[in-house]
């Protein structure tokens, strides 16, 4: 398990110079590297074909990030053995995707590797986090996007075990899919990303089904990212929004237990009503935050 046996997909959606600028940062990577272009109409496959040769470029529709994930995970060579999947709009610090391939070698009990993201002004981003008591998320979802530094928003955000002064590396429930390492035998045994998620939490489901097989998450502070979150959905929030609600719902059908199960017939009308409400919000404030309370940069 080495970088050169480590291939490296990129989902882009009308982020032509987003996905440009991740390839430039991955310069130095000696594998296979895929940009699945999902549906661009601004040049995005052209000008990668332009100006990197030796990436191959997978031309979908809008199929959304974790059919993209999938497709460009299938189409690299048998020999790879770790996949890094990630948005076009980040950039890997050097040496970040050798950091995670290590990690996966030292440890054959971790099935996923997320790395340290941070904003391209060099502050924190949410990336790594334990998995939310329905309390906490709905006063999340309610008032996080406003007031981000309320106490449930950084529960949710499990600033106490994965924030900004964190320095080692620890297990967690899930990563963010902006960027992440997965073992290619770990994703094919869960049959990849659930096709079924459009868009948000087919990070969080990937993360708890690998979980149930008895598979460690694992997030590496010492390994990097930048990421400006929001380059392809935040032209349409409240689309965006109501996929995220979607995605909540199909999430709680399959993990939710006990009372949250037994609620959920209640919680799609309320999730889409947020999704109206919460959007209608950002507009009259102009506030540059994404569907999960995360700033846009």
């Amino acid at each position: 398990m080495n970088p050169a046996t480590t291939g490296v997909v990129l989902v882009s959606h009308d982020t032509r110079d987003e996905v440009l600028g991740a390839l430039g940062s991955l310069a130095d990577h000696p594998g296979p590297i895929v940009v699945v272009d999902a549906g661009s109409r601004d040049g995005t496959a052209d000008a990668v074909r332009a100006s990197f040769s030796a990436v191959r470029v997978i031309e979908l529709g809008n199929v959304g990030y974790g059919r993209g994930v999938n497709a460009g995970a299938a189409s690299l060579p048998p020999e790879v053995d770790v996949v890094v999947a990630a948005n076009a709009d980040v950039r890997f610090a050097t040496g970040s995707v050798r950091t995670m391939v290590a990690v996966l070698a030292e440890d054959p009990g971790i099935a996923v590797v997320g790395p340290r993201v941070r904003y391209p002004d060099g502050s924190h981003q949410a990336s790594a986090r334990r998995t939310p008591g329905t309390g906490t998320a709905i006063v999340h979802a309610l008032v996080g996007w406003a007031v981000p530094a309320n106490p449930a928003t950084r529960r949710y955000h499990a600033l106490d075990l994965t924030g900004p002064e964190a320095t080692a590396a620890c297990d967690v429930d899930w990563v963010s899919g902006c960027a992440f390492a997965v073992r290619r035998a770990d994703l094919d045994a869960v049959g990849g990303f659930d096709p079924g998620f459009r868009l948000f939490v087919e990070d969080v489901d990937l993360c708890a089904r690998l979980r149930e097989r008895g598979r460690r998450i694992r997030f590496v502070p010492d390994a990097l990212v930048i990421h400006r979150v929001g380059a392809s959905t935040s032209r349409h929030p409240l689309r965006s929004r109501l996929l995220h609600a979607r995605a909540i719902d199909r999430y709680l059908s399959r993990h939710a237990r006990g009372a949250t199960r037994l609620a959920r017939p209640l919680l799609w009308p309320g999730l889409a009503a947020w999704a109206v409400a919460t959007t209608a919000a950002s507009r009259a404030r102009r506030a540059a935050r994404s569907t999960t309370g995360e700033r846009r940069r």
